[in-house]
């Protein structure tokens, strides 16, 4: 009988242990209403224009929009072609992250930046900001300029989108010349 009521006791204490649990407290984020994104879409194209003229299309995989801030974070992956002022296309940008400034729609990309021009040039850097206005590219980072004639690297660069005329910062490389 002692066995019977210390074996009850057990079940019932065990249950009781059992059926309590702690109470987790969700995770509360401070975050301010400036802090999300305004808008935000998947796989979406952007037109840069002015006068009806296009100067660049950009892709991304995701676009956040943060209309208080006045930018948009690009992520996921994105691609930017840019046109010249007769709406030729003139090279196409890849990287996986970007920045871009609603006031000025002047755009940053980082991380694995890499522009193709249409005559086969091809700049290589960690990131690179382009001048809506002047239609211009630049950046401090290290360069890598790579086409048939040339293998330049450096740090610092200012060029045309179209990567015809350049200027890099601090030279180093190779270059094949006609003489």
């Amino acid at each position: 009988m002692r066995v019977l009521l210390h074996w009850l006791t057990s079940i019932i204490l065990l249950a009781f242990l059992v059926g309590c649990e702690e109470k987790i407290q969700p995770t509360v984020l401070h975050e301010t209403p400036a802090d999300i994104p305004t808008h935000q879409s998947w796989n979406s194209t952007v037109t840069f224009s002015d006068s009806a003229r296009t100067k660049a299309i950009l892709w991304a995989g995701k676009i956040s929009s943060y209309s208080d801030k006045m930018f948009t974070l690009l992520d996921d992956s994105l691609r930017v072609d840019f046109f010249n002022e007769e709406q030729q296309h003139t090279s196409v940008l890849t990287a996986l992250r970007g920045r871009v400034d609603d006031r000025t729609r002047d755009f940053a990309a980082y991380l694995n930046v890499v522009v193709i021009s249409d005559s086969g040039t091809t700049l290589k850097t960690d990131s690179l900001f382009w001048e809506n206005a002047t239609r211009k590219i630049f950046t401090d980072a290290f360069v890598e300029i790579i086409s048939a004639t040339e293998h330049i690297s450096g740090h610092g660069l200012v060029s045309d989108q179209s990567l015809k005329n350049y200027k890099i910062m601090r030279v180093t490389g190779q270059a094949v010349t006609k003489e």
